[in-house]
């Protein structure tokens, strides 16, 4: 978790270091090369060609157009927005996903899941605060780019009963690939060394994130990876405010404390008068 953390971070301040001077679609192009060029050289040298078939190729292009758009919002997001309030607002995605799974899934609405609802829509009206403050246009981006990320992860688990992990990250890649690369030719910019180094940092760090992550869930309970990803928040709100200038507000902290209780919530459950975990891949998944 500590190094999914770290990554995470790096990827937030790579991105805001390449805001504004590269087109958005044209980091995405670049990350989505890098990543396809290492998901191919490992099935190539695993001899695993099965990893490149499917038969459910509608949920593929449904799942990564969306989780594309997600993306998007993210990036942009960060130019807009302190980092902290970025990765407040993103830890709505687990109830965007709650309500989705209910409505496209029929997965049942227990009153465990609508009490972490609760307190998760809680936390996001103490940190956007409606009526007391101007809500920036930025807010709704991320907010929009956390149902996009929903929608990515419903896709996800619907195609995780038959799809081994590679073929659906493999495809991911595929799709994504020519989809940013003609949204990128229109305003393409040959980048300096410095932005090279920002934007190997993007690629790099999202396939160490989404490697610690899938292993932290392996050693551990999904309700500790969730508590300890909320680290991350206290984390990047020093390295804006030391190196960015951002101030740390107060009411984004308690509406961020909030969705975490409304997460661990949803996470644990009581069974035989004993507190058990609920095993559930982390929706931080949906991002990487």
């Amino acid at each position: 978790m500590m190094g999914a953390l770290s990554s995470f971070c790096f990827m937030a301040i790579a991105a805001k270091e390449l805001s504004g001077e590269i087109n958005t679609f044209q980091i995405l192009f670049i990350r989505s090369a890098i990543s396809l060029m290492i998901i191919v050289s490992i099935i190539t040298l695993s001899n695993n060609w099965q990893w490149f078939t499917t038969k459910r190729l509608g949920w593929h292009g449904l799942r990564n157009i969306t989780h594309l758009a997600g993306q998007y919002g993210w990036f942009v997001a960060i130019g807009m927005l302190p980092l902290a309030e970025v990765f407040a607002l993103e830890f709505t995605v687990p109830f965007w996903t709650a309500l989705l799974a209910f409505l496209l899934l029929r997965e049942s609405l227990s009153l465990r899941k609508l009490v972490a609802i609760f307190f998760g829509f809680a936390g996001v009206m103490i940190i956007v605060q409606p009526g007391f403050k101007q809500v920036d246009a930025g807010v709704m981006v991320i907010l929009l780019a956390a149902i996009f990320y929903s929608f990515a992860y419903i896709g996800t688990r619907a195609l995780a009963t038959t799809e081994n992990p590679v073929t659906i990250l493999f495809y991911m890649c595929a799709i994504q690939f020519p989809i940013t690369l003609c949204f990128a030719f229109y305003e393409w910019q040959t980048p300096d060394l410095r932005q090279w180094f920002w934007l190997l940092v993007v690629s790099v760090s999202a396939l160490t994130a989404h490697y610690c992550l899938s292993h932290a869930m392996k050693y551990s309970d999904a309700a500790v990876v969730v508590t300890m990803d909320f680290l991350r928040l206290p984390a990047i709100a020093i390295v804006g405010a030391l190196f960015y200038a951002e101030k740390i507000e107060p009411a984004l902290f308690l509406g961020a404390l909030l969705m975490l209780f409304g997460n661990v919530v949803n996470l644990y459950r009581r069974k035989s008068g004993k507190i058990q975990s609920k095993c559930s891949q982390n929706e931080s998944d949906s991002k990487v």
